[in-house]
């Protein structure tokens, strides 16, 4: 069968749009744009017209729009910068299990500085509720951030609620929205966020470019310090091609969304729904319907999710896992676990995310494809009732 690629989560292709917008700046217009001249000024206008059509994509003024390396720096940059400009006024953070690393490894980076840091759980379902933030917070609180779509299980958290508790106790909020931008509608005020991060290639843009929407009259420290790029900051000389880039991926974003975010969402319910016919012992996770339209996730009894992974490679079909390897052992993910998920049953995840070019004829292969691999690392499985198992 031809390819198909089932892992839009992890990255999308860069479109043929965004590739043309790019080139430009890749060749005869390469110019500094702090530079004065002509060639700068091109540059310039060039991030200028970026940052103008992201703001437009998510609801914003381009002036609280700061381009970064990607959403893992946004999100460095909001926790660090939110902790080391307030700490004069308390030190505790709030967010949840089942945030990205790049918020989870940045709190505990945070704590060894002083940082308390609240992790809040989430039900069956991977969702945290605006009581158990308003019950969170004190008096010594800063910040608060939890993501706006899991990366992992898709569920959509209520941020807008969590938002209005936040700015009713006049504590920042931040929410990693990787996964959400360019994929369903979005606007930072209706949401009530102060802070907001989000990734270029993974909305059809390029690696390596990012940025971080901060609400006017906010205040964060800068995490690097140089020639005083996007307004003092974050140093360092724009990705100006990068740049580009994310400004053409988010005005592709607008116009495709109102027909491909239920486009998106029928595939993936077929998508579930067939799997989940063709093979006993499958558990979906994340939320049944505050999900990404995108997203199709699943655990699979008695078979490891790497296992189903190389199998489903071999057949053409690109997809991932919420395992991982690591150090020559297998772990659960974080997310499974905290949604409650045995770490046998953890291990079978496999997240089938879908894009632009996914068609119901790739659809219909995967889940013709997928029964008989599972068959066969079940019988191999000691696990597996009736082949020699418990």
């Amino acid at each position: 069968m031809a390819r198909v690629y089932l892992d839009h989560a992890a990255t999308t292709p860069v479109h043929p749009r965004v590739r043309d917008a790019m080139l430009p700046y890749l060749e005869g217009q390469f110019g500094n744009p702090s530079s004065i001249h002509g060639f700068g000024q091109e540059a310039a206008r060039a991030v200028e017209e970026g940052r103008t059509s992201l703001a437009a994509l998510i609801g914003a003024q381009p002036e609280e729009i700061f381009f970064t390396s990607g959403g893992s720096e946004a999100d460095t940059m909001a926790l660090f910068g939110v902790f080391h400009a307030r700490r004069d006024q308390g030190t505790h953070i709030i967010t949840t299990t089942i945030e990205h690393h790049a918020v989870l490894h940045s709190c505990q980076a945070l704590a060894k500085r002083g940082a308390r840091i609240t992790y809040l759980p989430v039900d069956r379902h991977g969702m945290v509720t605006p009581d158990q933030v308003a019950a969170a917070i004190n008096d010594d609180t800063i910040l608060v951030s939890v993501m706006h779509a899991n990366n992992e299980i898709g569920t959509i958290e209520p941020i807008a609620d969590i938002g209005r508790v936040c700015r009713e106790r006049g504590v920042i909020f931040h929410t990693d929205a990787v996964q959400s931008v360019g994929h369903i509608p979005l606007d930072v005020a209706a949401l009530n966020v102060d802070l907001l991060s989000l990734s270029a290639h993974k909305l059809y843009g390029p690696k390596g470019v990012g940025a971080l929407y901060k609400r006017k009259g906010v205040r964060i420290t800068p995490l690097i310090y140089g020639g005083g790029h996007e307004r003092g900051l974050r140093s360092g000389t724009e990705n100006v091609p990068g740049i580009a880039g994310l400004g053409e991926a988010a005005r592709l974003a607008l116009e495709d969304m109102p027909a491909e975010a239920p486009r998106q969402a029928a595939l993936r319910d077929r998508l579930l729904e067939g799997i989940e016919r063709a093979i006993a012992d499958t558990v979906r996770t994340g939320h049944p319907t505050q999900r990404l339209p995108n997203n199709a996730s699943v655990c699979i009894r008695y078979v490891e999710g790497e296992s189903m992974l190389l199998n489903l490679d071999a057949a053409g079909i690109a997809a991932s896992s919420g395992s991982a390897c690591t150090s020559g052992s297998l772990e659960a993910s974080h997310v499974l676990l905290a949604i409650g998920l045995e770490h046998d049953v953890a291990h079978g995840s496999l997240r089938l995310s879908l894009g632009h070019d996914n068609t119901e004829e790739e659809i219909a292969a995967v889940i013709e494809a997928l029964p008989p691999m599972v068959e066969k690392l079940r019988a191999m499985s000691p696990l597996y009732p009736g082949k020699g198992g418990v």
